[in-house]
């Protein structure tokens, strides 16, 4: 039983995460709900209260407090309701762009997780998790006024985590642990093609051929789609400075993703003699390349027990998100390619990003109300890595994030159960006002675009949800 129960769980924690892309439009592409938990406490002192089997992702250290073998599976459930609430756009050629302001962008999102410890001996732990540490999905209508800007944005995340810790049996712990993360990509927008008409016809006629264009075959459109592999290390101390207090710490490295595979534009011009306006659809291909940088980020925790009934939780966590400076698309045929020929350019598309680096701050309490019963609340003040440059796909504000969780637990079995809901207040409304930007210079406007522009203000709110299960053999 106790086999074919693991064996569900990995199945479903991996082929939900492949499946799914997540939501979030704060804290960078990041995601906190990976145990429910942790997210009852807002995940505050996660990394020095080892609870259950969750502790191999958010401090590999703490496998040493746990005994036997352990396994924690669940999922969460994250809906964010993204959606201009005023768009407006200009073209090349400074026209206005006919459409609307692109519906609500965001799906719901279902995040599994699954974790599993095993002590091979009083000093010796070792885990695994598989979970979703990274996500990103928003989709417009197809009349968005910035269609020009964006239309779908996809990020897929899963991690397989394996993990070891020590501890020397004085109360010091340390864990080390790899993120082996798949992440498939996807980006899309339609393409506005009175830029490149100007140098064939002239700025006279270009405007009213390309209105031709698309009210006969539609606008071309770009879809860009990769995958790629990449590692980060994690490393974590755990110190019970006494039975009711103790401190943990983690860091994490950074890496870069680079997300290889193809750019398909469909509907490109091309000239024609049998086509009335000259000009007729054709589809170009070519291989490319996305580079997607991933933060370091180091997190200290506090867990102490007032009494036998509260307990206390602190956290802050910083990440280095000023290493996405840049979405750029990259020809992976020397700039020799379909697409890239076309544009004169081995950086098909370029995207000036420069984030900024983040603090969250969490505090959260645990109320044991019975042996078998806690109540649990939790607060964190998430900062956006978004600063200067805020783009339709990603629009970013800082947030408050308010949860309240519940934890059953049997004393004669092992078996736990977490619940855990919570909301994200977001601070503003984050304003968009986009342009394009030279990838040499990622502060100076490209010519080529011309008056090309998108205008936004967005509304955002959010809430969560999360359920796990608890196993200790």
């Amino acid at each position: 039983m106790r086999s074919s129960l693991l064996t569900r769980a990995i199945r479903l924690a991996t082929l939900a995460a492949v499946a799914a892309p997540a939501s979030v439009f704060a804290g960078g592409f990041s995601l906190n709900e990976q145990s429910a938990s942790a997210m009852g406490v807002a995940n505050a002192g996660a990394v020095a209260n080892p609870e259950n089997a969750t502790t191999v992702m958010f401090n590999p250290a703490g496998m040493s407090q746990l005994k036997g073998t352990n396994i924690s599976f669940g999922a969460a459930v994250l809906d964010i309701k993204a959606e201009a609430k005023s768009a407006s756009a200009t073209n090349t050629l400074g026209g206005p762009v006919s459409g609307g302001t692109g519906g609500d962008i965001a799906d719901p999102a279902f995040l599994p997780n699954l974790y599993l410890t095993h002590q091979v001996n009083d000093s010796i732990d070792v885990g695994l998790g598989i979970h979703a540490p990274y996500g990103l999905a928003a989709d417009y209508e197809n009349d968005f006024v910035g269609r020009y800007f964006a239309d779908k944005t996809e990020l897929t995340v899963i991690s397989f985590s394996p993990a070891v810790s020590v501890n020397n049996g004085q109360g010091l712990s340390m864990g080390i642990g790899l993120n082996v993360m798949y992440a498939e990509g996807r980006l899309t927008k339609y393409q506005d093609i009175r830029g490149a008409l100007v140098q064939q016809v002239g700025p006279a006629q270009a405007g009213p051929l390309a209105d031709a264009y698309e009210a006969q075959f539609g606008a071309p459109y770009a879809d860009i789609e990769g995958d790629d592999i990449a590692v980060t290390f994690r490393a974590g101390f755990l110190y019970e400075l006494s039975p009711r207090t103790q401190f943990g710490l983690t860091a994490q490295t950074g890496t870069e993703f680079e997300l290889k595979g193809d750019v398909e534009i469909s509907n490109f011009p091309a000239p024609s003699a049998q086509s009335p306006i000259g000009i007729a659809p054709t589809t170009l291909t070519e291989d490319v390349r996305v580079p997607l940088a991933i933060p370091e980020s180091i997190t200290l925790g506090a867990r102490h027990q007032l009494n036998d009934s509260f307990t206390l939780l602190a956290g802050a966590s910083y990440s280095r998100w000023s290493r996405f400076e840049e979405l750029d698309i990259i020809s992976r045929e020397g700039g020799a390619g379909q697409v890239s020929s076309v544009t004169g350019s081995e950086i098909i598309t370029h995207i000036t990003e420069k984030w900024k680096n983040t603090w969250q701050f969490n505090v959260g309490s645990i109320w044991q109300v019975t042996p078998e019963w806690a109540l649990k609340a939790g607060y964190a003040w998430d900062e956006s890595p978004v600063d200067n440059y805020v783009t339709a796909r990603i629009p970013s504000s800082d947030r408050h994030w308010l949860t309240l969780g519940g934890q059953w637990k049997s004393a004669d079995n092992g078996w736990a159960v977490d619940a855990a809901v919570g909301t994200l207040l977001f601070t503003d409304d984050p304003k968009v006002d986009e342009y394009s930007y030279l990838h040499a210079a990622p502060s100076q406007k490209d010519p080529s675009a011309g008056a090309s522009n998108y205008k936004g203000e967005y509304e955002l709110s959010a809430w969560s949800a999360s359920l796990q299960v608890s196993k200790a053999f």
